[in-house]
């Protein structure tokens, strides 16, 4: 099985590292931050945040030539528990399908300030 970077236009990382990584059919992500696509801009409107971080996922996916029915799980670190609510509107956009969700879980951390970040794995057959 070879490891195979995963780089794309949306968003980079300032340290020597991926974006996301794909060994054999698994797909993991780094942490995504919410930035502007090809930006370093961060909005500061959470609903925002969140779309941005849809918008690097879909772009990783793509680029490991998969899609949104190979995630298997998203992990959303966020500064409080409201976010929650915020984070079901494009959810449920993009996985309408109640017998065919990801797993998800929203991992809070008061500390974090203002801003949303996520990470994901996906399997690609």
């Amino acid at each position: 099985m070879t490891r195979r970077s995963i780089d794309v236009s949306s968003i980079s990382h300032a340290n020597p590292i991926p974006v996301a990584s794909r060994v054999g059919p698994l797909l993991v992500s780094s942490i995504i931050a919410p930035k502007d696509p090809g930006a370093e801009s961060i909005p500061t409107e959470p609903v925002e945040q969140i779309r941005n971080l849809f918008h690097h996922i879909g772009e990783m996916l793509n680029a490991a030539d998969g899609d949104w029915s190979h995630v298997a799980k998203i992990t959303f670190h966020v500064p409080d528990g409201g976010y929650r609510e915020i984070i079901n509107g494009p959810w449920l956009e993009q996985f309408p399908d109640a017998a065919s969700r990801p797993a998800r879980y929203t991992q809070v951390n008061p500390a974090g300030g203002s801003m949303v970040a996520c990470d994901f794995l996906a399997y690609i057959s």
